[in-house]
């Protein structure tokens, strides 16, 4: 974590992964996030994966380094409450993230009427306010059916939600920009990112869909080759699955010296009059027959044998491994100054991230875990709203805050 965005007071009223990651990014950047939820938890406050005592790590690690309130939102005076938090004034404040519907007691006209130049990021499923997930957008816009088997025609949908994960990001880049201009001109605003449109224009922005509109149709699948270039997955001898992936010059002829391919690939290249070295496209062509030269030779060796040689030569390379393995890499997690041991809310210890990106010239915070829910809930009624402590008395007598 960094000290970055210090100052900075963002209220989250969000649930699921794009708008909780939003707040969480901005967290680990050094902003005060207080996320609101109701009482009892939100809808993703038990989703899986789950601790073994039942606590939601989802939950818990999406919501790292945040200050968390519960609220009574089923009733009128919990969702002022609410409102109040997004709108609280400080120079700091007014700064809100969302995927509650657009009209509603968190529409940004209400808000606005509180705080004139207040900012909201909100997340949508679809522009037009129908609901809609990573799954179903993604299914949307074609990629299952470009992604698994060449010879399977079932949908293939991608274990990783990543346009939830682009959703959260982007909105996080949106909303600093945002505070920026807020800061010279003193205007408020409203930011609607549906996934839907962070979908298609990512797909639109790596030329997916002008390939799509040109062909007539969009790419076949194609299993685990790698369009445009040469990849594929490969087992060495010793029964080690291995993706192997050359694009530039430099990857291309460091594989060939590993593999010893070089004379069989320049007597393809002379049959098809063709360079392989010259355009990593032309390799994605004629992948057929280099496969088989690549099985032939992967298939001599062991990957103790490989490592080391593809290493010296700067090939891209890596081996298919399960998860538990990345544990204990020192270069993903064990070693890496990104993670630390943290005791969470579910009551486990276990290893957990602060800001992805490092600065070398700042210092870097320990990381800080997810809250108890409702844990800050007197703190920031006192702080935020200026209540006094008979008045917080009060809404708990009520059953409004817990």
């Amino acid at each position: 974590m960094y000290d970055l965005l210090k100052g900075l007071r963002v209220v989250e009223g969000s649930a699921f992964i794009a708008g909780p990651t939003c707040g969480l990014y901005l967290a680990q950047l050094g902003a005060e996030v207080i996320r609101f939820d109701n009482i009892g938890g939100g809808p993703d406050f038990r989703r899986w994966p789950l601790a073994p005592g039942g606590a939601s790590l989802y939950w818990e690690g999406l919501n790292k380094a945040k200050k968390s309130v519960a609220l009574d939102l089923s009733r009128p005076e919990g969702r002022v409450l609410a409102q109040r938090l997004a709108a609280a004034p400080g120079p700091g404040g007014g700064v809100f993230v969302t995927n509650f519907p657009v009209d509603g007691f968190l529409a940004y006209e209400k808000l606005a009427a509180l705080r004139a130049d207040l900012i909201c990021v909100r997340v949508m499923g679809w522009a037009d306010g129908d609901p809609a997930v990573d799954y179903t957008v993604n299914a949307a816009v074609g990629v299952p059916l470009m992604t698994g088997p060449v010879a399977d025609a079932r949908p293939v949908n991608h274990v990783l939600p990543a346009w939830d994960l682009l959703t959260g990001a982007y909105a996080a880049f949106a909303l600093v920009a945002a505070v920026m201009e807020r800061r010279a001109s003193g205007r408020g605003r409203e930011i609607r990112i549906p996934l839907s449109d962070m979908a298609i224009s990512s797909l639109a922005n790596m030329g997916m869909t002008a390939e799509t509109a040109l062909a007539g149709r969009q790419r076949p699948r194609i299993g685990n080759d790698l369009y445009g270039a040469f990849g594929r997955d490969f087992v060495t001898r010793d029964g080690t699955s291995i993706m192997l992936v050359a694009i530039t010059p430099r990857q291309w002829s460091g594989v060939l010296e590993c593999l010893g391919v070089g004379e069989a690939v320049g007597r393809l290249e002379a049959e098809m009059g063709v360079s392989f070295a010259a355009d990593e496209g032309t390799r994605f062509a004629h992948r057929a027959p280099l496969f088989a030269i690549f099985e032939a030779a992967l298939a001599a060796r062991d990957i103790s044998e490989l490592a080391p040689a593809f290493e010296a030569a700067g090939v891209c390379w890596g081996p298919y491994r399960p998860l538990e393995r990345a544990l204990d890499d020192p270069r993903l997690i064990a070693a890496n100054p990104v993670f630390g041991d943290l005791d969470h809310p579910s009551g486990e210890r276990y290893p957990a991230p602060g800001f992805a990106a490092t600065l070398p010239q700042d210092r870097r915070v320990p990381a800080r875990p997810a809250p108890r829910l409702g844990e800050h809930t007197d703190e920031v009624l006192a702080d935020v709203l200026g209540l006094a402590a008979g008045e917080i008395a009060r809404l708990h007598e009520a059953g409004l805050v817990a």
